[in-house]
């Protein structure tokens, strides 16, 4: 620890403060003492260094652990589990990766317009680091450095008063099998082929350099990128009084369940209400409880792996929507309120993002009057229109992975109808309620058909398909314009498994089985009536 004279004699420098490996708790509790202590004007401006022992998986602080993390497998192999005081995605650990921190006053550094100037600033810093460790690296928005297009570190900040806190995280080496396991990425068994795709996308300074450089010269350089963007000079110094004594007192909090899992624990998934809305800024997931006959929102929970500053916003939002009646009109009138009385941040995420969100979450409480079971709400996705304005479909649209890997017809339209697989029993549904069924064979065949549909007069399509694939192609769904509904598959699917490009493709190779029952009752609903819910 230094003294307070000694802290003066920097205090027209920056501190450089290597804090080692140490557990997940303790650097996040460490996290929020550097904050407040820079943020009360009794710690220096600082660049941190740190690293976590034992390994943790670290979810954004709008994350839901349950959501992000493969708890059984952590808690096996001893890897820890805490939550950032950033935004961001899931990212593992160990002690083979190397953390870097700004904490700063605000007025250390010019203003910027956006948040989005300011993360590319910072990052510069890195990028000239790496450069001086011979790799030539560049910032990709909004909040990664990559190589070669590969990523090498991710970044994302938060703020306190007049302080901030910007950190990144340097893949020096890479446990990619490890990373696979811990984290909720989409697969299920690991193979060669789903690491080697995992490589693809990231890179580390061992495979740049060919071995991995010593650590003392990784930070030397990245300490000289940072001084060059800054003009700062940096003198190295321990932490203060009052940091060692912040960090003393916020250590129980960070450990504890109730910071890691309490606030952003989902909701009830028995009787919630759900809607995913990939936004320029990252992923939206919308959980919402109602009221019985009052028809208000009891709880709202809204996670993703979005950057929200303050980060505070979100709860925020969440608390000013509890109570507010279950319609659209309502709802939307909420979040205008929010912001306009809020200073939110949220980069690539705007106040209508949420709203579509929001309001797609809430308009699932009307397919109940279409005759689908609350269970089974969440399984129904619509495209470009509501699920009550979708008119009478006259095309069924079936994947192919739902027919037996062994069948004649797996890479072919058509059905022998043997009953051996779900898909036979849908093509029974398509004749019953007069629909022309289609067996799409890859990705491109999918926007084949539903352009020469819509071209010809169709009124709108039913089809089956995962939630990921929706998520993912909804844009190009709404771009070509064909009202539509789909319904989810059960079983592991392609991204479940790690193999969506495989079956864009058409050579994912394992089943899917079709939610048959729920199939008929989209089809069957409005037919002992009107088609409003």
């Amino acid at each position: 620890m230094i003294s307070e004279p000694e802290l003066d004699d920097v205090a027209d420098k920056w501190r450089l403060l290597d804090t080692g490996a140490r557990p997940a708790a303790a650097n996040m509790a460490l996290d929020e003492a550097l904050l407040e202590a820079r943020d009360r004007d009794v710690a220096p401006n600082t660049l941190r260094f740190l690293q976590f022992s034992p390994p943790c998986v670290l979810v954004g602080y709008h994350q839901a652990v349950e959501q992000e993390i493969r708890l059984p497998y952590c808690l096996e192999h001893g890897i820890e589990i805490n939550r950032r005081l950033t935004g961001g995605g899931g990212l593992f650990w160990d002690e083979s990766q190397l953390g870097w921190e700004i904490i700063a006053s605000r007025d250390a550094l010019p203003a910027f317009g956006d948040a989005g100037a300011f993360y590319a600033f910072l990052c510069q810093g890195t990028v000239n680091g790496l450069r001086k460790l011979g790799i030539e690296a560049a910032f990709r928005p909004r909040n990664d450095i990559e190589v070669g297009g590969r990523k090498i570190s991710g970044t994302g900040g938060t703020g306190q008063g007049g302080a901030f806190l910007f950190q990144g995280t340097l893949l020096v080496d890479f446990d990619a099998d490890t990373m696979l396991r811990a984290l909720r990425i989409p697969v299920e068994k690991l193979k060669d082929k789903e690491i080697a795709s995992l490589r693809r996308r990231v890179t580390c300074l061992a495979e740049e350099l060919g071995a991995a450089p010593p650590l003392a010269e990784i930070k030397a350089a990245l300490t000289a990128g940072f001084a060059e963007i800054l003009g700062a000079e940096f003198a190295p110094a321990l932490l203060s009084a009052a940091e060692e004594d912040l960090l003393t007192c916020r250590l129980p909090h960070f450990q504890s369940d109730a910071w890691i899992y309490g606030e952003r624990r989902p909701l009830d998934r028995r009787g919630d209400l759900r809607a995913t809305f990939k936004a320029a800024g990252g992923l939206i997931r919308v959980s919402l409880l109602l009221e019985g006959a009052q028809r208000r929102i009891r709880e709202a929970f809204i996670t993703g792996d979005f950057f929200a500053h303050p980060r505070r916003a979100i709860l925020d939002l969440e608390a000013r929507l509890k109570g507010v009646p279950a319609d659209a009109g309502a709802v939307t009138a909420a979040v205008d309120d929010f912001y306009s009385h809020a200073e939110v941040d949220i980069p690539g995420v705007t106040g209508d993002d949420v709203k579509r969100a929001l309001c797609e979450a809430l308009d699932k409480a009307g397919y109940l009057g279409q005759g689908i079971p609350l269970p089974d709400v969440n399984a129904v996705f619509t495209v470009v229109s509501r699920l009550r304005d979708v008119p009478r479909e006259s095309l069924l649209l079936l994947p192919y992975c739902a027919k037996l890997p062994a069948c004649d017809y797996r890479y072919a339209d058509g059905c022998a109808q043997c009953g051996d697989c779900s898909v036979g029993e849908a093509y029974a549904l398509a004749g019953r309620y007069g629909l022309a069924p289609v067996t799409i064979q890859n990705y491109e065949m999918l926007e084949e058909t539903l352009q020469s549909a819509k071209a010809a007069g169709a009124p709108a399509f039913v089809g089956c398909c995962c939630e990921a694939f929706y998520a993912r192609h909804r844009h190009d769904f709404e771009r070509i314009g064909l009202p539509g509904i789909l319904v989810d598959v059960d079983s592991s699917t392609c991204y479940d498994l790690g193999k969506a490009e495989q079956a864009k493709a058409g050579r994912f190779e394992r089943q899917t089985h079709l939610k048959v029952e729920l199939l008929e009752r989209v089809l069957a609903r409005g037919t002992a009536g009107d088609r409003t819910g």
